[in-house]
């Protein structure tokens, strides 16, 4: 079992994963610092407690804020959604040519098996070719 999976390991095309990592990695990282800084000060207070403690007449001005507020994080995490789908895409697509590489040699490896049965079939048939004679 360990040997199959040392011999899919192997047909893994390792240098082009190594030379996509620092870009999948850096956005990543982009994300990450993204979201850790926006998650910090979005909370705010909520709606009950903002009005008592603004006076009775600035219950718009404090409606106002908190929409405000919401388009801000709504903005946000659009930017964020943007970002993560960006860095989905780039991992489909090394995704995507990991299969390419593996389905070839795949197909490499049906076709060697085929000429080594081919090749043993041959030399078994003039092994016997050669007893028979002597």
């Amino acid at each position: 079992m360990a040997t199959g999976w040392w011999s899919v390991l192997k047909t893994v095309p390792w240098s082009e994963v190594i030379n996509a990592a620092p870009q999948v990695a850096s956005g990543a990282r982009r994300l990450w610092d993204t979201v850790a800084r926006k998650s910090g000060g979005a909370a705010g207070m909520p709606m009950g407690q903002a009005m008592e403690a603004e006076p009775e007449e600035d219950h718009f001005g404090t409606l106002v804020m908190r929409v405000e507020r919401n388009e801000a994080t709504l903005l946000d995490l659009r930017t964020q959604m943007l970002q993560a789908s960006e860095i989905i895409a780039n991992l489909a697509d090394q995704n995507a040519q990991l299969i390419a590489k593996m389905e070839l040699a795949r197909t490499r490896m049906l076709w060697l098996g085929v000429a080594t049965g081919v090749s043993s079939i041959l030399a078994l048939v003039s092994l016997a070719l050669i007893l028979a004679r002597t």
